[in-house]
């Protein structure tokens, strides 16, 4: 089946993981501080009572979901819920419904930018909220395309909301009366005790957000240097057999995994640079399939109910968990393995349980116990595995 060697997908994978390297280098130096004065605004925003409104179109939406979860679910321990929305399924009209003056706007586009888009930010600015370009040149905080290459923009662009997110928390504690923050100093020692002058915050935080980036490139290089890329390349072969053989794809998982899953998917059957389409599912898409199984039945089997209705003998099912240990997943994983499905995994941590008990095939594992991080490099995982079932594909050139 191979029109291409395994050195050669190996090389492949390489340079794609490398190009995110001198992309992120680029990048961020440029917009560490220019990201800590906005995200000091956005504090200043919350706590005058706006909300996060974000959008976006195809892969896109999943990008303001996943802002939208991380806002009002903080994966950081101990931090506040802050009102965010995400209004992709009809921001043209939400926005002007509902935007208001303290609230902040976030669109989200491709490397080329988006005109829609464009004129849904500028009408938000006409009614006082602030906007972010994510890309574009209109907006209070507006950033070129880190990229070119679709999937390399997107993945730097979650890096950035994520730093965005985290520097928002920063801004806001340092409004409340000085705290002692104990063990956790070592990690944002601009929130000691003692009070600071904002400016010398925004510097601080505009370090951490270099030092973040170069924690994601430090976790990239451990892919590059581990066993990550021939993890990609055997689920990539199997997943192409099952393909060929008249397969789909059933993806899911919880929280911004559950925005990953939608994400690869939209990959799937939207492909962008002259890709062909692949049959896939996001289990994580279907609201009213979720909520009607968690209130009726349980949480714990939203995506089992779900596969045994779609699942097909020749069919993949890919689970994206930070953890290893989402009891929602592993319920899924077992059915599927049952029912002869091929299994693959995107974990972070040890793997898990997942991992532990050999549920799947194939684990692609990030070595990493922090959840930001940990998503950044899945979605690399998923895009350029996305990259090699195209190069597999039969006929291709």
């Amino acid at each position: 089946m191979l029109k291409v060697s395994s050195l050669d997908l190996h090389r492949f994978v390489l340079e794609r993981i490398e190009e995110r390297t001198r992309a992120a280098q680029r990048f961020f130096p440029e917009q560490a501080r220019p990201l800590a004065i906005a995200t000091r605004t956005m504090a200043e925003r919350f706590l005058q009572g706006g909300r996060l409104l974000a959008f976006g179109k195809g892969p896109y939406a999943t990008d303001a979901q996943h802002v939208s979860v991380e806002f009002q679910h903080p994966v950081l321990v101990g931090k506040r819920a802050l009102p965010a929305l995400d209004v992709s399924i009809a921001f043209r009209d939400w926005v002007p419904a509902i935007a208001g003056p303290y609230d902040m706007v976030m669109g989200f586009g491709p490397p080329g930018g988006d005109p829609e888009i464009t004129g849904a930010l500028r009408e938000a600015g006409a009614r006082g909220a602030m906007t972010f370009a994510l890309p574009g040149s209109d907006g209070d905080y507006a950033v070129a395309a880190p990229s070119d290459d679709p999937h390399v923009h997107q993945e730097l662009i979650e890096l950035l909301c994520h730093a965005l997110y985290e520097s928002v928390h920063v801004f806001l504690e340092h409004r409340e009366s000085g705290h002692d923050v104990g063990a956790s100093t070592f990690l944002y020692p601009f929130l000691g005790a003692a009070r600071q002058p904002l400016d010398e915050v925004v510097d601080e935080v505009a370090a951490s957000i270099l030092e973040k980036s170069r924690d994601a490139q430090r976790l990239r290089e451990g892919i590059a240097a581990g066993e990550g890329i021939e993890q990609m390349l055997r689920a990539a072969i199997a997943i192409r057999e099952r393909l060929d053989a008249g397969g789909k794809l059933l993806i899911f998982g919880n929280g911004g995994s559950a925005t990953d899953a939608t994400d690869w998917a939209l990959d799937c059957v939207l492909p962008e640079g002259g890709m062909k389409p692949i049959p896939a599912i996001s289990l994580a898409l279907e609201p009213a399939c979720i909520t009607a199984i968690a209130n009726d039945v349980g949480t714990d089997v939203i995506f089992l109910r779900q596969l045994i209705a779609q699942a097909r003998p020749a069919d993949v099912a890919i689970a994206l968990s930070t953890s290893g240990g989402s009891k929602n997943v592993i319920a899924a994983l077992e059915e599927a393995r049952k029912r002869g499905l091929l299994t693959v995994a995107l974990l972070g941590y040890d793997g898990g349980e997942i991992a532990r008990r050999s549920l799947v095939d194939c684990a692609i594992v990030a070595d990493c116990d922090y959840i930001p991080r940990i998503q950044e490099v899945q979605a690399l995982i998923y895009h350029i595995v996305r990259e090699l079932l195209e190069r597999l594909r039969p006929n291709a050139a």
